[in-house]
Formats: C-alpha cells, sequence, structure tokens
C-alpha cells in the first residue's frame, strides 16, 4: 500500500505529461493546416484573380483556377463554397487593393483637391483593371453590398465631410457622397465599355468637375465684401461641426441637428415637425 501511494504521484505527473503533449501536438497540427488553408486561399484569389484579368469571368472556372493555384478542384469548394463565393472573394481581394491604394494617398489642406484626386484615381483604377472593376461594381447582387465595398463608401463619404467641415459643401453629405459615388461609377463603366480608340479623353474630367460643382460651393474663392452665406451651406457646415461640440446635451445635439437638417434639405419631409404661421 505504501509503495503504491509513492509510485501514483509519479504516474499521475507521466499521464498529465502525455497529456500535455498530445495537446501541443493537436495544437501544432491545427496552426499547420490553418496555414496550409491560409495558403491555399491566397494562392487560389490570386490566380482567379489572374485568370479575371486575362479572359473575364467565364475564364474563372474552377479548373482553371486550381490548375493555376496548383490545388486539387475540392479544395475549392471546400474553402468557398462554389463558384459564386470564388468570385467574391476575388471581389474583396480587388477592393482590399483599391483600399490599400487610396489610404497611401496624403491627405492635403484642400478637400475639394483631395476629392478631385480619389476621383482621377478611382477612374485610373477601372481603366487599368476592367474586368475586375466590372465585377466589382457591376456585377453585385440587388441590395447586397461586400463589407469592402461598404468601407469604400465610408471613405468617401469622410471626405465628403472634410469638403462640409470647410464650409464648401452646399448640399448633404449624404447625398453629396452618393452623388460622387454614381457619376463616378457610371463614368468609369461606360468608358470601360467603349472601345478605346473611341474613349473621350476629357469625359472624366468633366463628369468629375459636374459632380463638384453640384455638390460644392465656390468658398474656396475670395467672395465679395457683399456676398452672404446661403442657409444651406452653413447648415451643412454647422451640421458637419456638430459631433465636436460639447457645449450641448446630447438631447440638444439631437434637436439641433434635426433643424439643421430642414434647413439643409427642406424638400424632404421631416417627422414631428412643426407648422408655423
Amino acid at each position: 500500500m505504501e509503495s503504491e501511494d509513492v509510485i501514483a504521484p509519479d504516474a499521475n505527473r507521466d499521464a498529465n505529461h502525455d497529456a500535455n503533449r498530445d495537446r501541443d501536438g493537436n495544437r501544432d497540427a491545427n496552426r499547420d493546416r490553418d496555414v496550409n488553408r491560409d495558403g491555399n486561399r491566397d494562392r487560389i484569389v490570386t490566380a482567379a484573380a489572374r485568370l479575371l484579368s486575362e479572359g473575364g469571368p467565364d475564364a474563372v472556372s474552377t479548373r482553371a483556377v486550381s490548375s493555376a493555384a496548383g490545388v486539387q478542384p475540392p479544395t475549392i469548394y471546400r474553402l468557398f463554397g462554389d463558384k459564386q463565393g470564388l468570385l467574391d472573394a476575388v471581389v474583396a481581394h480587388g477592393f482590399t487593393e483599391y483600399l490599400s491604394s487610396k489610404t497611401a494617398e496624403e491627405p492635403t489642406d484642400d478637400p475639394v483637391a483631395d476629392l478631385r484626386a480619389g476621383w482621377d484615381l478611382h477612374i485610373g483604377l477601372g481603366l487599368a483593371n476592367p474586368a475586375l472593376y466590372s465585377l466589382m461594381y457591376g456585377g453585385h447582387r440587388p441590395g447586397a453590398s461586400s463589407p469592402a465595398s461598404v468601407a469604400a463608401f465610408e471613405m468617401l463619404a469622410r471626405l465628403i465631410g472634410r469638403v462640409a467641415e470647410a464650409g464648401r459643401l452646399a448640399i448633404p453629405e449624404e447625398r453629396a457622397a452618393a452623388l460622387v459615388h454614381a457619376a463616378g461609377c457610371g463614368t468609369t463603366l461606360t468608358l470601360i465599355a467603349t472601345p478605346e480608340d473611341r474613349r473621350d479623353p476629357e469625359l472624366s474630367r468633366t463628369a468629375r468637375e459636374v459632380a463638384i460643382a453640384a455638390i460644392t460651393t465656390d468658398a474656396s474663392a475670395p467672395a465679395p465684401a457683399s456676398a452672404e452665406p446661403g442657409p444651406v451651406a452653413a447648415a451643412v457646415t454647422l451640421r458637419a461641426a456638430l459631433p465636436r461640440t460639447d457645449a450641448l446635451t446630447a438631447s440638444e445635439r439631437g434637436l439641433l441637428r434635426e433643424w439643421l437638417d430642414r434647413i439643409a434639405d427642406p424638400a424632404v419631409p421631416h417627422r414631428h415637425r412643426a407648422e408655423t404661421p
């Protein structure tokens, strides 16, 4: 009985050591499997993006992608589900590269100039990668947006917010961002659909300036002494700066926000709007 009491702790230690070793081995195996899976995913997406660029969406077949990526077709189904899932991943990859190039641009002191630079970068992306761009912006399902496309639009909205804070936005921020987005995408898709030798080199610049003129004031130029700022632009500017105001309570900010929205966009009906004589 005494010998059993002496041996038992050693046996328990050995058992615990074996169990820990098994757990470590399982962890290592899982990590290796994750690395292999991620490596396969990256190779597949890269290969699919290359095939898309060279031959369009029809070239992105499961057989062609698996051959180009050096994997078996079941690996693609296991990682992406189906071809649509693979195309969605390629779109996310393209958007990520687009966002990386956007964030690489250092902002200047002139938000409208930054907006022009962003427009030109957007057009350049589409013309350099027409198949990917068409899939990114023209092949999405109605009512559905990828997280990357939402992030790209939010970047545009932040830039529009900078224009508003500078007192140079003439319409509500949401409408301005939607207008620039629609104009930019429409212009790019139009240029992509036009044979290269028939493209109007001034189309993008003209569309850009028309869009910017539609959403901005001329506050960047010296105004005459007799000029008075319009109430819409003033309301939009104050509305953009409101989140940084700490002199008001939350309810007061909400009320002021509603009033400013009424001034900025009187054509849109507002709930609880009081009628005044």
